[in-house]
C-alpha cells in the first residue's frame, strides 16, 4: 500500500492571473501558503478476486471492470494518462470538504499521480509533480482552471509563483523574518461558510471575462509585488490585511458568480467586528472565507459570526509526500 499526503493551499492574491488564457499573453503572479489541513490518497494493487478492477473510495464507493467507467472526473483522467492497466483499490479521505476553494480537487489530482507512480517505484520531483497535475487537469480534463493549486500542492510552503508567457512557472519560496511570518499566522482566521460550489463553472465566468477585465486582473497582478514587499517590510501588518480587502474587492469585478449576496453580508458582519480585510478563497461563489483580523480581535468575528467553523491552521511547507511506503504484495 502507498498513502500520499498532499496539503490544501491558501492563496492571498493574484489569483485570476493563473489561468492559461491569462498568463500566457500577459504573464501571471500568485502568493499563496500550503496549510496543516491534508489530502491522504491510498493505493494499493486489487487481489485478482473481485468481479471489479477498480475500487474507489470518497464519499461515494466506484466498483467498475473499466478506468473510463469511472464518474469520479480526477481519478478517471489520472489513471488514464498514466495508462493503469493492473487493478487498484484507491481511499481518498480529506481534512477539509471539496467544492470549499482550498484547491481540493488539485490537492486530490496531486496526491493520485503521486501515489500511482510510488506504487511503480517511480519518485517524482516536485516540478515533475505539478507539471503532470497541470497537464491532466488541462490537457486530458480540459478544466477550466488556473495552475496555482497544483504548483501549490506539490511544491507546499509559502511561495511567490510566476507564470511565464511560454507555459513555464517558476516558485520562489518567500523569504522573511520568522517573527514576521509568525505574527501573519497570528492574524488570520479561516472560517467555512457551508457553501458549496463547483469551481470549474465559476472559473469559466472569469476566463469568459478575461478580456473584459484586464485592468483588474494587471492590477491583481501587481498587488502581488505590494505584498511582498509589505511582508518583508517592517510597516504596519495591518496593510497586508487592507491589501487583502482591496483585491477582494477587484476580484468581485471578475464575475457576477465570486460572491453571491449571503456572503458579502458574511463579510461585511466580519468587517463591522473588527476584520480589516480578507476573501473567499479559489474562485469565489462559496467556501472558506479568510479574514485578516487583529488577535485581540478574534473572539468577536467568532461571536459576530456564530454559524461558520473556524478553523485553526498552521502554515506548511512539506508539499505532497508518501508517507506510507509498501509497494509488495496486496
Amino acid at each position: 500500500m502507498i498513502i500520499s499526503r498532499t496539503p490544501f493551499r491558501v492563496s492571498f492574491f493574484g489569483g485570476g492571473t493563473d489561468y492559461p488564457d491569462w498568463y500566457r499573453e500577459h504573464g501571471g503572479a500568485v502568493l499563496s501558503t500550503t496549510i496543516d489541513k491534508y489530502c491522504y490518497i491510498s493505493v494499493r494493487e486489487l487481489p485478482p478476486f473481485f468481479e471489479h478492477k477498480f475500487r474507489l473510495v470518497y464519499s461515494f464507493v466506484e466498483n467498475v471492470k473499466e478506468i473510463s467507467e469511472l464518474a469520479h472526473p480526477a481519478a478517471r483522467g489520472v489513471l488514464q494518462h498514466l495508462r493503469v492497466v493492473k487493478g487498484l483499490e484507491i481511499h481518498h479521505d480529506g481534512d477539509l470538504p471539496a467544492r470549499s476553494g482550498v484547491g481540493s480537487s488539485s490537492a486530490f489530482t496531486v496526491g493520485l499521480i503521486s501515489a500511482v507512480r510510488a506504487l511503480d517505484g517511480r519518485h517524482m520531483s516536485k516540478d515533475e509533480l505539478a507539471q503532470e497535475a497541470i497537464h491532466v487537469e488541462h490537457s486530458v480534463l480540459r478544466e477550466p482552471v488556473g495552475a496555482q493549486d497544483q504548483i501549490s500542492a506539490a511544491f507546499g510552503g509559502f511561495n511567490h509563483i510566476t507564470f511565464r508567457q511560454d507555459g513555464t512557472f517558476q516558485v520562489a519560496p518567500l523569504i522573511m523574518r520568522s517573527e514576521r511570518l509568525e505574527a501573519l499566522q497570528g492574524h488570520l482566521m479561516l472560517l467555512f461558510t457551508g457553501l458549496s460550489r463547483t469551481a470549474a463553472e465559476i472559473a469559466k465566468t472569469q476566463i469568459e471575462n478575461l478580456s473584459r477585465r484586464a485592468s483588474e486582473l494587471h492590477a491583481l497582478n501587481d498587488m502581488v509585488a505590494q505584498a511582498i514587499d509589505t511582508l518583508r517590510s517592517e510597516s504596519d501588518l495591518a496593510d497586508f490585511g487592507r491589501l487583502l480587502h482591496e483585491g477582494w474587492s477587484l476580484k468581485r469585478r471578475l464575475s457576477d458568480r465570486v460572491s453571491t449576496p449571503d456572503i458579502d453580508a458574511l463579510y461585511d458582519t466580519a468587517l463591522r467586528a473588527g476584520a480589516i480585510g480578507g476573501k473567499l478563497l479559489g474562485a469565489g461563489g462559496g467556501g472558506f472565507l479568510l479574514l485578516f483580523v487583529r488577535p485581540e480581535h478574534r473572539a468577536k468575528i467568532r461571536a459576530a459570526l456564530p454559524t461558520l467553523i473556524d478553523v485553526p491552521f498552521r502554515f506548511d511547507t512539506s508539499g505532497s509526500r508518501i508517507v506510507l511506503y509498501q509497494p509488495d504484495g496486496w
